[in-house]
């Protein structure tokens, strides 16, 4: 939906299976007009399109792309935003570390969000940015050698040149956003300014940098970081890195009590990753590949009750705190400011709660009832703010 001050709202519709574009198009005729008549009646409605490479080759074809251009249009609807994070599926099993491939050492990786822009240059309406989100570079463990390093940054100009020819033949502005997340190649706002620098010093002097290429900020990966909205913000912009769009989500937070690792144990599935991180009293930091790989490491050595886990499971923005585990909506909120005192920061926000099948059933809601609270929760958040 369009907002004030040009800020466009969607909830991003991972949260369906869609691996196919039949599957896809099935979703949004079944829930997404649902969500759209409940949260947005008789106006445009915007919608954060989620796009396996197997999708988008078939809605490249060309009577398929004109089809839904048409359905759109009848419907209300609009698209600016693509989600280009997962290349091949993400619900019905086991997703966890292949999420991130191919990397952005790979040329599969470039092809496939090179057409998710070609696509997007062509649905996206006059006037309104478009924008793709993607991984983080790659995962930690999967880098280890410089030449991977290298290819990364290659294979990103090359996307970069890609979407600036992409604009000058449209006229659309168009641009990617690397998404950091926990324990990824880019987990950190440092790190993802490190990497921007780098790019930047392989081809000095090339504005298209920072036109096309910056990050997605995931409010819940970044709170797991325990950074601060108001560092991360100001860290961006004095490093000229553009924030292509701002993904809301809500991560996990606890305190490792035995009753509160017992309620975790719910949280812990086959499909997806869940990185922990540990910040103890002090201060010190402890990062666990996964939630049973934490689980495990305090049932042999019980961490001190004083203890803060983060834990990337993203659960509902309207989800209340328990007497057992909370959440991070205060970070959430605390870029909802930085937003307030500059509406230009950034003019995509999609939420982000991919995770409704394997939420756990005191959590669950009917999928549509889920979304319509979302929304209700970030409305009300965007209205106190004077931006909704």
């Amino acid at each position: 939906m369009n907002l004030k001050h040009g800020l466009h709202l969607a909830y991003c519709t991972n949260v369906h299976r869609g691996e196919t574009w039949a599957q896809t198009l099935e979703t949004l005729e079944r829930y997404t007009l649902r969500v759209r008549d409940r949260v947005s009646p008789g106006k445009p409605f915007a919608i954060g399109l989620r796009l396996g490479a197997q999708t988008a080759r078939e809605l490249a074809d060309i009577d398929t792309l004109n089809s839904f251009r048409r359905w759109l249009d009848g419907n209300g609807c609009y698209v600016f935003t693509i989600n280009g994070f997962p290349h091949g599926r993400f619900h019905g099993g086991r997703v966890k570390e292949q999420v991130y491939l191919p990397d952005w050492t790979s040329a599969e990786r470039v092809d496939y969000t090179n057409l998710l822009f070609d696509l997007l240059a062509q649905l996206v309406p006059e006037g309104v940015e478009g924008s793709v989100s993607t991984v983080p570079g790659s995962y930690k463990e999967f880098v280890t050698k410089p030449e991977q390093e290298t290819a990364m940054r290659r294979n990103l100009w090359q996307t970069v040149e890609h979407v600036a020819g992409l604009e000058k033949r449209t006229g659309k502005r168009l641009h990617l956003g690397l998404e950091p997340e926990p324990l990824c190649y880019l987990e950190t706002s440092e790190e993802m300014v490190r990497f921007h620098g780098e790019l930047k010093a392989d081809r000095p002097g090339d504005e298209r940098l920072a036109r096309h290429l910056g990050v997605n900020y995931d409010t819940c990966h970044l709170a797991i970081e325990f950074e601060n909205p108001h560092d991360v913000i100001r860290r961006y912009r004095e490093a000229n890195v553009l924030i292509s769009k701002l993904h809301f989500s809500n991560a996990l937070r606890a305190r490792p009590t035995p009753e509160a690792l017992a309620a975790l144990k719910a949280f812990d599935d086959i499909v997806y990753f869940h990185q922990v991180i540990s910040r103890s009293i002090d201060g010190g930091i402890r990062r666990f590949k996964d939630l049973d790989v934490a689980l495990a490491a305090a049932a042999v050595n019980a961490p001190q009750p004083t203890d803060e886990w983060r834990i990337h499971f993203h659960i509902p923005l309207h989800c209340e705190p328990t007497a057992l585990y909370g959440n991070t909506a205060d970070h959430l909120q605390g870029v909802l400011d930085e937003l307030a005192s500059d509406s230009g920061l950034c003019s995509h926000l999609e939420m982000e709660t991919y995770t409704w099948e394997v939420m756990p059933g005191d959590m669950k809601r009917e999928i549509v009832e889920q979304l319509a609270g979302e929304y209700d929760w970030t409305l009300r958040e965007l209205k106190q703010r004077s931006l909704a």
